[in-house]
């Protein structure tokens, strides 16, 4: 594909958005920064941008060759930037828990580490100034206006069965996926698109036999050396 980005439209903690030269599509640019609790943790990881653009291209393809999913990604053009379908992004953030950790074994005050019996899932409003807060299914339909029951009843189909994508693939690695989190957007004919991108930097990865933690929360807890453990989660997936 000969797309060439053009103007940047936006940057997040992450990543940082172009426009290109045909009106479909994106050019997605993966940043070294690391941030946590809602950016008061920052710093820059060398490397940790290469690494997520490759995982999250093979997560992506997998996805999209073992399911019906459809996904933004198009293609990596190089170490840090990739082609994604041009959408509309819906202002929600879709988390899939598999086992107690994070935020809510906090919240409810349970274990980390317990697996649940059913697939846990949760909705949090896309909204820094408000810490991100979870939502319920009305406050996202009939509250805040984001999508409508048919298209959450899609979403939720999604979520499920990328889920059970990512869970396979990450157990032939020796990988517990103990949680992660995704976004969807609208193309141009309002079909609802997997968006974002799928890494270490939005999963719980957890080796199977130590528990040993291979995603984030190295950064956030301070556990050791964030770029080992994501070239460790490449390592695996390749």
């Amino acid at each position: 594909m000969n797309i060439k980005k053009t103007t940047k439209i936006y940057e997040g903690k992450a990543k940082i958005i172009y426009n290109t030269n045909d009106e479909d599509y994106l050019i997605q640019y993966f940043k070294d920064d690391a941030t946590a609790f809602n950016a008061q943790k920052k710093s820059s990881i060398n490397n940790k941008g290469i690494l997520n653009n490759k995982i999250s291209e093979i997560l992506m393809k997998h996805i999209t060759n073992n399911s019906d999913v459809p996904c933004h990604f198009i293609e990596r053009i190089d170490e840090r930037h990739q082609i994604i379908k041009k959408l509309d992004i819906i202002e929600l953030e879709i988390i899939i828990r598999n086992y107690s950790a994070g935020s809510l074994a906090k919240r409810l005050n349970i274990k980390e580490g317990v697996k649940f019996d059913n697939v846990v899932f949760e909705l949090c409003y896309k909204n820094d100034a408000l810490n991100d807060p979870l939502i319920n299914d009305d406050h996202a339909i009939n509250v805040l206006n984001l999508l409508s029951k048919s298209e959450l009843d899609q979403i939720k189909k999604y979520s499920f069965q990328i889920n059970k994508i990512l869970s396979d693939i990450f157990i032939l690695t020796n990988i517990k996926l103990v949680d992660f989190k995704i976004e969807f957007g609208r193309d141009k004919y309002n079909n609802i698109i997997l968006a974002d991108e799928i890494s270490p930097d939005s999963c719980r990865l957890w080796d199977i036999t130590s528990n040993k933690k291979l995603d984030k929360d190295i950064f956030r807890q301070d556990l050791g050396d964030l770029a080992s453990a994501y070239e460790e989660v490449l390592k695996r997936l390749s």
